[in-house]
């Protein structure tokens, strides 16, 4: 696995407030903590990911201190934005079983703040994970190209 360098540790600060970010809002959400969501598998997984959020947050600024190999912390950060942007979307669209508070609810203000944070962590997330996936078969499909 190939350690960061030191430009792509920078980009762990804003990650790491993105994710707090991701797990502030679902806190908020859900209104407050322990929080009022059912049914219950919805409460869970916003238990899920806002732990998801802190531990991630906390990770990347480990990794980046130390210079560590980091790539799955990254993975777990891009899935912080990814698995809320696809919960938005299905909550809102076809809906979830036994779940409608928020079907046809595309623009709750919280949610669209939602959005753009979790699109902005996904994008730092796999601008990272494109350049430090490009190990050997990354040179491979690059000396190919020359």
């Amino acid at each position: 696995m190939p350690k960061l360098s030191a430009a792509r540790m920078w980009a762990s600060v804003p990650a790491a407030a993105l994710c707090l970010a991701v797990s502030w809002i679902h806190v908020q959400d859900q209104g407050g903590f322990p929080g009022n969501k059912t049914p219950g598998y919805v409460a869970a997984g916003y238990y899920l990911l806002e732990a998801a959020g802190v531990i991630a947050a906390g990770l990347l600024l480990l990794a980046a201190r130390r210079g560590a190999r980091a790539l799955p912390v990254w993975l777990l950060a891009a899935c912080v934005g990814i698995g809320p942007l696809v919960g938005y979307v299905l909550s809102r669209g076809p809906g979830l079983p036994d779940y409608s508070d928020d079907k046809g609810n595309w623009a709750e203000p919280l949610g669209l703040v939602s959005l753009v944070v979790e699109a902005a962590l996904i994008a730092i997330s796999l601008a990272v994970l494109r350049t430090a996936g490009g190990g050997a078969r990354g040179q491979q499909l690059r000396a190919g190209a020359n």
